[in-house]
C-alpha cells in the first residue's frame, strides 16, 4: 500500500490546457509532478496508477514568476511537467478522477 501513496506524491494532477488537448492527439498525457521526481518514477507511477505501458517521458520545469502582492515582491513556485507518450492502444481519460 505504501508503494501507492508514493506514486500519488509522485504525480500531482493532470493538466487540462489547450497545449494538452493536442499533445492528447498524439497519444500523450500532460501531468504536473513532483519537482524533484525523475523520469523512471514518473514512468513507473504512471504505469501502476493508471495501468498504461509508457513509451516514453518528456519533463519541462517552468520557473516561479516573481509577482507584486500589495507592494510586496513574492515568487511563485516552480511548477515541473511531465509529457507522457503512451503505447499504441493505451489511454488515459483525465477527465475523470482517480
Amino acid at each position: 500500500m505504501s508503494a501507492k501513496a508514493e506514486h500519488y506524491d509522485v504525480i500531482r494532477k493532470p493538466v487540462i490546457t489547450e497545449k494538452a488537448t493536442m499533445a492528447s492527439e498524439a497519444n500523450a498525457v500532460v501531468f504536473e509532478v513532483a519537482v524533484d521526481a525523475n523520469k523512471p518514477q514518473i514512468k513507473e507511477a504512471v504505469e501502476a496508477l493508471f495501468g498504461v505501458k509508457v513509451k516514453a517521458v518528456n519533463t519541462t520545469v517552468t520557473k516561479g514568476k516573481v509577482k507584486r502582492f500589495r507592494g510586496v515582491l513574492g515568487q511563485r513556485n516552480k511548477v515541473k511537467k511531465a509529457y507522457v507518450t503512451l503505447e499504441e492502444g493505451n489511454t488515459i481519460d483525465v477527465s475523470t478522477g482517480l
